[in-house]
């Protein structure tokens, strides 16, 4: 799992002092650092605002209340199917600043009241600026609200949720150069500046890049850019093991390894950085001033999970699950419930964005993978 490590020398700074004492980083131990190394990796920082119009990217906890509210109604379902506990879980990893949280444990008191009775809603979140966030916005349910990291909680019954958590784990980059599979590391030029570099990876790395491959059923073609994430599988395993009985919900944007290793589609790969809601040029300037993605494996988080006895339910687009899980009728509760006309126009409007065709929904998924027993192959 991703620790934080606090230094009092800039971000840039400790990193070229590393490569140029340890030599070029693998672009995974960069990505790691410029996500969540100290208080400056993007993530953990206080002083940016990641979140909404005024930051880096808009998640859809922020694009428009229904999105919690829907899911507070599936987790309700889940609740039942699960035979109704009276203790039931909800820990919610990369919880950020507690938006969805709020919106679920609103919608659960005021519509599920038993379901909120019975829950116990737990947050995983590295900036401890954002936990701040959380418990001054959680504070009318602290009562049931407990901050702690997902192998330190045991899970009988309930739901494990993330959101955009998985794309933002650390990915190598690899290419096929010559015949040869090698591996993107981060070197510092004469001037300062961050570059790419190539090099062959170590036997043990090498080797697990050839099961995800076989896995996957990649082919990489000469040239090719390939990001493999190998914190998926270590995630899912501590997912797998925390929790007895209950259910994995993912939500993120990725594609089947088929299309997403087509070399006629993405030969450069997906890696990106976004800031102010724009593209970020040179994604190894500034680290720790923007987001760092890349475009999930879903092929590879399923064949993981069913590795680890996660069943798979279902993957759905986003914009079709929260219409078949009460998105619409959910509106119209919440619509009947506006103060005045300015406010039903905002509803409605965020609405439109998360189910219309080319809407936000239709570029997310939506896996569900069910835990049944807690012997299952770990």
């Amino acid at each position: 799992m991703i620790e934080t490590i606090s230094n009092p020398l800039p971000l840039a700074a400790r990193l070229r002092d590393r490569i140029r004492r340890e030599g070029p980083l693998p672009f995974c131990d960069w990505m790691k650092a410029a996500l969540y190394e100290g208080n400056d990796g993007y993530y953990c920082r206080h002083d940016r605002i990641r979140w909404g119009r005024e930051g880096d990217y808009r998640t859809s906890p922020e694009r428009s209340s229904l999105f919690a509210a829907t899911f507070a109604r599936y987790f309700a379902r889940l609740h039942t199917e699960l035979g109704q506990p009276s203790s039931f879980t909800i820990f919610e990893a990369g919880a950020g600043n507690g938006q969805f949280a709020e919106g679920v444990l609103r919608t659960l008191k005021r519509s599920f009241p038993n379901v909120f009775e019975a829950t116990s809603y737990v947050i995983a979140e590295v900036s401890e600026h954002a936990c701040a966030l959380a418990r001054e916005r959680l504070q009318p349910f602290a009562d049931r609200v407990q901050f702690r990291r997902l192998e330190d909680r045991n899970i009988e019954r309930g739901v494990i949720f993330t959101n955009e958590l998985l794309d933002a784990l650390p990915v190598h980059r690899v290419t096929l150069s010559d015949g040869q599979l090698r591996e993107f590391y981060v070197t510092v030029r004469a001037d300062g500046d961050f570059d790419w570099t190539l090099a062959t990876p170590d036997r043990a790395v090498s080797t697990c890049f050839e099961k995800y491959f076989a896995e996957a059923g990649v082919h990489p073609v000469e040239g090719q850019i390939i990001e493999v994430s190998l914190e998926i599988e270590n995630w899912l395993r501590t997912a797998a093991a925390s929790l007895g009985t209950g259910y994995v919900v993912t939500v993120d944007y990725g594609a089947a390894a088929e299309d997403l290793y087509s070399p006629d589609a993405r030969l450069q790969g997906t890696l990106r950085g976004f800031r102010d809601h724009h593209f970020v040029e040179d994604v190894l300037a500034e680290p720790g001033e923007h987001d760092l993605t890349t475009t999930l494996n879903w092929s590879f988080v399923q064949s993981c999970g069913s590795r680890l006895g996660l069943e798979i339910l279902e993957l759905e687009r986003q914009d079709r699950f929260l219409i078949a899980n009460g998105f619409l009728e959910q509106l119209e509760i919440e619509s009947s419930q506006c103060r005045s006309e300015a406010e039903r126009l905002r509803l409605t409007s965020a609405a439109r964005e998360m189910i219309l065709p080319g809407g936000m929904g239709s570029h997310f998924q939506v896996l569900v993978q069910k835990k049944t027993q807690r012997n299952g192959a770990l």
